[in-house]
Parts: C-alpha cells; structure tokens; sequence
C-alpha cells in the first residue's frame, strides 16, 4: 500500500481509504458482519483510514468500531458532524454520541459535515464551534479540525482561507473536475485533500469501451478512473465504498500501482476529456435558461442522461438513470415533450432541444 503524509499533519494515511456511505447488502437488507469482515480485510491489506458521518445511515460507526477492536492506534477514523444551530453544545452532543457510537475516545479527523460558506457565517462563527473545536482538540480528544464540502469553489477557498481546518473531504473524478483547481489550493495551503466519489458515486463502475481506452492493459472503466484520482499529486487519499472483498481486493492493486499513470498516459486522459467537454456542450452546457418548461419536462435531467450514454459511453448506466429519474412525479422525461418550442427560444447557445429530446426518448425511453 501507499501512504503520504496527511497535509502538514505527521501522519501517513493509505493513499486509498475506505468509505462507509455504501453498505454493504444481503438479500437486499444492511448486513453489518459482512461489512465488518471487508474493513478487517482492508486494515489486513495495509488500509488505514476510515471515513463515515454521524448521519451515515445503518449505524456505520458502531461497525467501525467493532471492526477496530485491538487495533484502534493503527487506525484512522474520520467522522463528521452535522449539526447547523446557535449551540456549541448542542453540536458537541452530536460529537460524544460518535465517540461511544465507535467505542473510542478520540477521533483522529473530525469534520463539519457538508458544510458552505454561508453555514460557517450563519451557524459555525457566532456559535463559536470553532473555539469549541480548538478546545477538544487541546484535550486530545480531535486530532485533526477537517471539513466536507459540496460548496462553489470559490466559497470553497474562504472556508480554507479562515486557515481553521487542516483537512478537507471533497469531490472529484473523470467525471467532474469542478474542484481541481481548489485542491490544488488546498494542498499548498499545507492542507490534507481526501477525495470522495473517485468512482462518480459508481457512475464509473460501469462498462464504458471509451473510458476503458484511455489505458492500455486496464481491466475496467473503474481502474481508470481511480488511477485518474490517484495521479493527481494533490491528492491524499481517495475514499472508494467497497462492498465486497473483490471490490476491495481489486481497488488495493490499483492503489498498490507506485506511478498510476504516465505523463503520456495522463495528457492522453486530459486531451480526451477536453474533447468530451465540448461534445457534451453540444447537448446541452447546462445553464438551466431552458427552464422552467410548460410541460414541466425536465430538459437538463434528460440531456445528462443522453450525455451519459453518447458521450461518455456509459449505456447501461445512463438506462438506470432514465429509468429512476422517470418515475419521478414533479418532472417529466422527454415522452412528456410537446414540442412547443418555447424552450429554444430562451436556449442562448441555440440548441435544437426539441429533437434532441426526442432523441433520448429514442434512445433511452421504453419504445427504443
């Protein structure tokens, strides 16, 4: 396994860790003893990190801290705390539950959960969380003052820049490189960077022939796409959900790669995804003026489905995602078009959006 020091912190995490927010299932139920039998496997295989969240459904801290039992000073644990009020109290409460929820006193990352720019300047500052924060830290029981965010980059940096945190969870992937820029910011700032959703939240876990060559000798899209992750050196650690000890198993010899990619292999990704930017232009650029529709179909939803089948090669993938976005009751799917027109009217790069509607519909609808 590889490991690198965690922001200016001395301490050396796996570069792959293991995240909880998938778990694993049996027969459609929660099993909790299989997902204790893959973390004890990940420790075994050289894992140190583990990342969850107070909220994490399925009670994955208790599993962690049953699955740390002996080995506790070994292991990493990142958990969050989601609590937005005018309490600091309140906000520790949350803080000790987790503690006995993983049977530890300590927690070695702690991080406000999801938090934005205007959480902290709402609830965090005059709550005073952060002094609270810098107390327990004092006393030993956080190690490390971390946040996630799913925030605008540019808001993104103020968090950094209250220079409060030392951590950060955030996303990136082959699919979205949105933050790329900010965890290059966040890494000069002598911050650790922990990736969620190398994968595309599983997106990247289908087949794709077009992903898939990128690289020569990958096994799947997958691979690349947390060999994509891990090449980044601004990267810590990427935090992967796996479900199964082959999942496991398969994502720990992508990490065990000592150089994920070459220089030609790494410009030949940048150079593809630079093309795949302007091919998804040309569906749709995502700006929402379309919007809203009379018939209230749901004109970007059903252009990130084609895009995700045209562009991307994601066929199987972008099926499901028609299929479950569908079904639901306040938007409609492209079927639902009537072809008035009033959305290319207000559509500023021009697009012929009545029948690239009804091309999805085509391709991605029940008649196809």
């Amino acid at each position: 396994m590889q490991y690198k020091y965690y922001g200016n912190t001395k301490v050396k995490v796996s570069v792959l860790g293991m995240g909880t927010l998938r778990f694993p299932k049996t027969k459609g139920r929660a099993d909790a003893d299989l997902f204790i039998k893959i973390l004890k496997h990940a420790f075994k295989l050289g894992i140190n990190y583990v990342d969850t969240a107070a909220m994490i459904h399925y009670g994955s801290e208790n599993v962690i801290g049953k699955s740390i039992k002996g080995i506790r000073d070994k292991i990493f644990i990142a958990t969050k705390n989601h609590y937005r009020g005018n309490s600091a109290d309140e906000w520790e409460k949350l803080l000790h539950k987790s503690l006995r929820s993983l049977d530890t006193n300590y927690i070695d990352f702690y991080h406000l959960h999801a938090i934005r720019w205007d959480d902290y300047r709402k609830y965090i500052v005059p709550a005073k969380i952060m002094e609270r924060f810098r107390k327990l830290k004092s006393e030993g029981i956080i190690r490390h003052i971390c946040f996630s965010t799913h925030d605008e980059p540019s808001n993104i940096k103020k968090l950094i820049d209250t220079e409060e945190f030392e951590g950060i969870v955030i996303q990136y992937n082959l699919l979205d490189r949105a933050n790329e820029e900010i965890i290059a910011y966040a890494h000069e700032k002598k911050m650790g960077v922990a990736i969620m959703g190398p994968v595309g939240g599983g997106r990247l876990v289908a087949p794709s022939a077009k992903i898939k060559g990128l690289i020569s000798g990958a096994n799947n899209s997958s691979e690349i796409a947390l060999r994509f992750v891990l090449s980044n050196p601004n990267v810590t650690l990427a935090l992967s959900g796996m479900t199964s000890i082959e999942m496991l198993e398969e994502n720990v010899r992508t990490a065990n790669i000592n150089d994920p990619l070459s220089d030609g292999e790494k410009q030949k990704i940048i150079d593809t995804l630079n093309e795949i930017s302007k091919l998804k232009e040309l569906y749709c650029t995502g700006c929402r003026y379309c919007m809203p529709c009379p018939n209230h179909v749901d004109i970007p939803g059903n252009f990130e489905a084609i895009i995700y089948y045209k562009v991307w090669d994601l066929k199987e993938y972008a099926k499901k995602l028609y299929k479950k976005k569908k079904n639901n009751r306040s938007l409609k799917w492209a079927e639902a078009c009537i072809g008035c027109g009033e959305c290319e009217t207000k559509c500023p790069q021009n697009i012929p959006i009545r029948s690239q509607l009804r091309e999805v519909a085509k391709v991605l609808g029940e008649k196809e």
